[in-house]
């Protein structure tokens, strides 16, 4: 592992050393400088100039001076921007396709109201952004803004301000996204909601927000970003609420009325979270260095003693590049991740150290038609410890897991109807997920959106084959403003 950090300091070491070199601002020809004196401007006819002696100005009469200043107060009032709130109004309800024993056949059926305040001041600019959410399928509706559970669930809340010219800072809740993959992520190392993934909500709900303060330094050619989450967030994993999986202690499928229990790093300031990135573009090419140290973002292991998941703790190196390559666009990212409860690989309950690779290409294959394709590669470490170290009755998992992943894309309608087809597919855990929609947009404030989601498999305990009974079909109307 030291091995790779110094890898990772050297990388950017060298990037931050070749910065360009800014040439020096030639002058101009002669009789163009602006700091030449070209002579006097001539001065405008008698009676149209400002008079050089305003004693003998006119007054006007008591009081109206005041008036005029109330007045002009006035009207500067009114100029002011009123309160910038947009949003949108929905309904989503969606349902199992299958006969789910662990789960309500409902998978969604909720109504949902965003708000979102911008302002902006000299140097400051602040948003919120908060849901409104009745939820009908769950039982428990307290807010518990960490899980996104109850009636309301505040997705950004931050300040964002720029001390110096080459330097701002973003403090509070923010939704973070790094990284290349498509709905794949290996450098993105911020939470993420896979119930909401799973049960149709829009994309935008994968993303889970962060509690975290976010430095950017913009040097020349080279940018740094370095965040700071103080208390660790996880993932809203999936916990049975909603989703049924599969328990490798119990070896079978188990659902809301399971009580999954977990022992949560959280713990201010010393159960925290450091992520950086170091990015550039050289020509048509951008370039990336990433570095975590932090906790698996969801359970990944299980305390003994108390039968409880955990989240082991978990270091991560990588990079990756994006450019055009022929008529469409590629991409290539790399990670390391160092389970730091389990360097040895011999510790069944906590999983391994891994590679992690990811390869992709997008490109526009007619007009308004689209196509992206990618490789996922997760290798594990010390593969033959974790062999030797299983019990009898736990599923074991392959040295590789592949994932191809597809995407098409087609506009039609002058572009109002986007139908969309996302399908995951591991030729390793002979499984995959299918992700269908069509969402048609009716009028500038009015859209309707059909989906579903089809899980398949051949094993319960894979990973998208323990989520087969879940597979489902959702419906959606929303009015934005």
């Amino acid at each position: 592992m030291r091995f790779w950090r110094s890898v990772l300091l050297a990388m950017v070491f060298v990037c931050l050393y070749i910065d360009e070199v800014v040439a020096d601002e030639p002058e101009l020809p002669l009789g163009l400088d602006k700091k030449e004196v070209v002579g006097k401007e001539p001065s405008l006819p008698e009676g149209l100039g400002f008079p050089e002696n305003s004693e003998n100005e006119p007054q006007l009469p008591a009081g109206l001076g005041k008036l005029e200043t109330e007045h002009q107060s006035q009207l500067l009032a009114a100029e002011e921007p009123p309160l910038d709130i947009t949003g949108f109004a929905e309904i989503r309800a969606g349902g199992r396709i299958g006969n789910d024993t662990n789960e309500r056949q409902e998978s969604i059926l909720e109504s949902r109201l965003q708000l979102q305040w911008d302002q902006q001041w000299t140097t400051v600019i602040s948003r919120l952004t908060l849901d409104l959410i009745y939820d009908d399928v769950v039982d428990d509706r307290g807010i518990a803004l960490e899980s996104g559970q109850g009636w309301l669930d505040l997705r950004e809340a931050y300040l964002l301000f720029r001390p110096f010219e080459k330097m701002d800072i973003k403090a509070g809740r923010q939704i973070l996204t790094w990284g290349t993959g498509d709905l794949i992520f290996i450098n993105d190392l911020f939470p993420k909601d896979w119930n909401s993934f799973f049960i149709g909500r829009d994309d935008e709900y994968l993303k889970a927000p962060s509690d975290a303060i976010k430095l950017g330094f913009f040097a020349g050619s080279f940018n740094l970003e370095v965040i700071y989450t103080p208390r660790f967030d996880s993932d809203r994993y999936i916990d049975g609420s909603r989703i049924s999986y599969f328990d490798p202690n119990q070896s079978r499928l188990v659902g809301r009325n399971t009580s999954f229990q977990v022992e949560l790093p959280d713990n201010w300031f010393s159960q925290d979270e450091w992520s950086a990135r170091v990015y550039a573009n050289r020509g048509s090419l951008e370039l990336a260095f990433y570095a975590y140290q932090g906790y698996w973002k969801s359970p990944n292991g299980s305390n003994v003693a108390t039968g409880r998941f955990i989240f082991p703790r978990l270091a991560v190196t990588g990079m990756s590049l994006r450019g055009p390559v022929y008529r469409g666009i590629a991409n290539l990212e790399l990670g390391y991740y160092y389970s730091k409860d389990d360097s040895e690989g011999d510790n069944p309950l906590v999983r391994n150290s891994e590679w992690r690779a990811l390869l992709g290409y997008e490109q526009e294959l007619i007009k308004d038609f689209s196509g992206a394709i990618q490789l996922y590669l997760e290798h594990k470490e010390d593969y033959q410890d974790y062999v030797d170290s299983l019990p009898a009755n736990i599923s074991r998992a392959d040295e590789d897991r592949l994932v191809w992943t597809l995407r098409l894309t087609r506009l039609l309608l002058h572009q109002n109807l986007t139908l969309s087809f996302f399908n995951f597919y591991s030729p390793t855990d002979k499984d995959g997920y299918a992700r269908l929609k069509a969402k048609y947009k009716l009028s500038d404030e009015w859209q309707v959106e059909l989906g579903a989601n089809l899980f398949y498999g051949e094993k319960q305990h894979t990973f998208f084959g323990q989520f087969e009974e879940n597979s489902n079909l959702y419906l959606s109307t929303r009015y934005g403003f």
